[in-house]
């Protein structure tokens, strides 16, 4: 039986209705230039109240476009819904590609060895049109592929191989080194570190950081303990630096997440925080500055990541000349979990 109703308005129903030509209508629609501006408004009222919304499938078969990019992350999937820095990257997206009628592919893989497959399958299906390239690693055999593929991508960070795309200027470096500098100016002379996984650029550049920051301060570098940026890693690297002779007064972690558990470890060993343990982390996400004592942490801005590298993406996708995003060093945001050491070490 053929199907009964009210047929879909069309974009030729709303150029008859705001007596205007198709091409004026695709052109306001879509927000490009070429139309007057009291003209945009007519036919975006009439659009609305022939309750008109655009057909992707239309769209894209008209402009040999997808409409949507893509976003392949390998890490287990609980893991990526415990840490904060990806559903507010990923709101900061959408919102961008609400606004500009795009829409997001993800694919969360388990790990590394399916992940180049997922690549080749976004392109050779044509699903998207670029994607965005993040937890860069150590010699990311990512940015090669993407190149052989024909792929457009922007790049969270400046990756340390060559690269063709646009990065997003991400710089950990002044966030860790304010944290070491604030620690150190307490008088805290053993200061550890737990890291985030060192074959990812981010956890070697925090890492890095430390370890410079701790020479410019004319100390030597103190234990560090690799983690994987979960509660239950850092909480683990957390025990087995402070199960040893001699403890540090003060820990730098790699994110929030660690740092949280980090310091409830030590209130399940009895050791109080700040008064013999002073504790920062990295993003300073929602919960930071609820725990008890709230936590001193480096602040990013992942949603605002997000918007700008879609908008970088997108520009680039539509052919402007892809270029670096900028972004503000974070700053250091000082609470109550850090605190003078109860001893100075010689």
């Amino acid at each position: 039986m053929p199907r009964v109703g009210p047929s879909r308005p069309t974009i030729t129903d709303v150029a008859k209705a705001a007596g205007v030509s198709k091409g004026a209508v695709s052109f306001a629609l879509n927000g490009r230039p070429g139309v007057a501006e009291e003209t945009r408004a007519r036919i975006l009222a009439v659009a609305a109240s022939l309750g008109w919304t655009p057909s992707h499938r239309a769209r894209a078969l008209s402009a040999s476009r997808a409409f949507s990019v893509g976003m392949v992350i390998a890490r287990p999937p609980e893991l990526l819904g415990a840490d904060p820095f990806y559903p507010s990257f990923i709101a900061g997206v959408e919102r961008t590609l609400s606004d500009r009628g795009q829409s997001l592919v993800l694919q969360v893989v388990p790990d590394l060895s399916v992940e180049e497959a997922s690549y080749r399958r976004l392109a050779t299906a044509e699903r998207v049109d670029g994607v965005f390239v993040l937890d860069l690693r150590l010699g990311d055999p990512r940015i090669a592929l993407l190149a052989e593929l024909g792929l457009p991508a922007v790049t969270i960070g400046r990756p340390d191989v060559p690269s063709n795309h646009p990065a997003l200027l991400v710089d950990d470096r002044p966030g860790v080194t304010a944290a070491v500098a604030h620690l150190a100016g307490l008088g805290h002379r053993r200061i550890a570190h737990v890291s985030g996984p060192l074959h990812f650029l981010h956890g070697s550049v925090r890492r890095q950081a430390w370890e410079q920051a701790l020479a410019d301060a004319g100390l030597t570098a103190g234990p560090c303990v690799e983690s994987d940026f979960s509660a239950a890693g850092g909480a683990q690297a957390t025990r087995a630096l402070l199960d040893t002779g001699d403890p540090p007064t003060a820990i730098v972690y790699g994110n929030d997440l660690m740092a949280i558990a980090g310091l409830s470890v030590a209130v399940q060993l009895g050791i109080r925080v700040p008064d013999e343990l002073s504790i920062t982390g990295f993003d300073d996400t929602e919960l930071a500055g609820y725990v008890t004592p709230t936590l001193t942490t480096v602040r990013t801005d992942p949603f605002g990541w997000g918007r700008a590298a879609a908008d970088a993406l997108l520009d680039l996708i539509d052919g402007r000349p892809g270029a670096d995003i900028p972004t503000p060093p974070a700053p250091l945001v000082v609470r109550g979990s850090t605190a003078p050491p109860p001893t100075r070490h010689p």
